[in-house]
């Protein structure tokens, strides 16, 4: 409050004194004769412009014209701005005529209402421009704090949109995984064993991940390999992995357990119907300025891409969430497989 208060007074000095100064610059540099008692009458008029304008902001503040509609406000203002102009003009005449009469003898031939009549079409003058320069530095102020207010909560918005997709992803990986390993249960409990082993590591990370909207492609791929491990349990000489990685690509930011998703969804919808198998293979380069993350996996999308999907309508969400129109994601068949492909922005932050 204090800042705000130290600009006004500020303000308010500095733009009567530009006014003195430009006043007196005038008044030495063109007068044609001598104006009594002028600079007694600039200091006066300077004086009650201060008191004036503070006296009118104080109004406009008290009256919360500034949060009325916008016809309303231009109908206060005009309103205000006269009513002072006529105040500060019959105050200012007031004075000086007292002081004349006081110190001189040289008045005016017209009389006191007349006076005051035209000083107050020059006060409005002034008053209009105090008043727009007002009403210019709060609607700017204004403004910003609503977009600083839509930045905070559209932030927010992202933070709640980001929790809710961890929540359901890792509800869908668990469900997945845990079907991996009862399938192994009976058939090999020594490997059941090894394989609940696997699943604790990846809960241990994907818990992790809860905390955070981005993590490192070796972080994310670590949690994948376990996924993998498991998955080539059940599915054994079916399942073909291939990794082709630049290990530059390594330290880039990705969003946590979103390739994880990508492959799981690879197995489930290619891998899983395919009676001989298949094979998956996960890609991560540099093209152009770039990261570029993709998955592969045997097989063929049927018919048109469902975006309603669980791990599509994911992707899609936390890639705009997170990169906005600067990351993309496509799926689609090629030749003899399914590709899903993410580019986005090097060195995320």
């Amino acid at each position: 409050m204090k800042n705000k208060i130290s600009s006004y007074w500020l303000c308010q000095i500095c733009g009567w004194s530009a006014y003195c100064i430009v006043y007196s610059f005038f008044y030495l540099t063109i007068r044609t004769k001598p104006v009594p008692f002028f600079f007694h009458s600039l200091l006066i008029d300077a004086t009650i412009g201060i008191l004036i304008t503070h006296l009118m902001r104080y109004v406009i503040k008290k009256g919360t014209f500034l949060a009325k509609q916008f016809y309303k406000q231009v109908l206060y203002f005009v309103g205000v701005t006269f009513l002072f102009a006529f105040l500060y003009a019959l105050l200012a005449i007031f004075i000086e005529d007292i002081v004349l009469k006081i110190f001189g003898d040289q008045l005016k031939d017209l009389g006191f209402f007349n006076k005051v009549i035209r000083g107050s079409l020059g006060c409005f003058l002034f008053l209009t421009i105090w008043n727009l320069l007002y009403y210019i530095f709060h609607f700017v102020q204004k403004s910003q704090a609503h977009q600083m207010d839509k930045i905070r909560l559209e932030s927010l918005v992202k933070e709640l949109e980001l929790k809710t997709i961890k929540s359901h992803i890792n509800p869908h990986f668990i469900f997945n995984a845990l079907n991996s390993i009862r399938a192994l249960v009976d058939e090999n409990p020594e490997r059941a064993r090894t394989a609940i082993t696997e699943l604790s590591n990846i809960l241990r990370s994907s818990m992790h991940a809860e905390k955070i909207e981005t993590t490192t492609l070796e972080k994310e791929l670590s949690i994948v390999k376990d996924y993998l491990a498991l998955e080539l349990i059940r599915f054994e000489k079916r399942l073909n992995i291939e990794y082709d990685i630049d290990e530059d690509t390594l330290d880039q930011q990705v969003p946590p357990m979103m390739l994880q998703t990508l492959v799981e969804n690879a197995i489930k919808h290619g891998i899983s119907k395919q009676v001989e198998g298949g094979n998956i293979k996960i890609i991560s380069d540099f093209k152009d300025d770039y990261h570029e993350l993709i998955v592969q996996n045997s097989g063929q999308l049927n018919g048109s891409i469902n975006s309603e999907g669980f791990g599509i309508a994911s992707t899609y969400d936390r890639l705009n969430i997170l990169f906005g129109k600067k990351a993309t994601f496509e799926l689609k068949n090629l030749e003899d497989r399914v590709q899903a492909r993410i580019i986005m922005p090097v060195n995320y932050e």
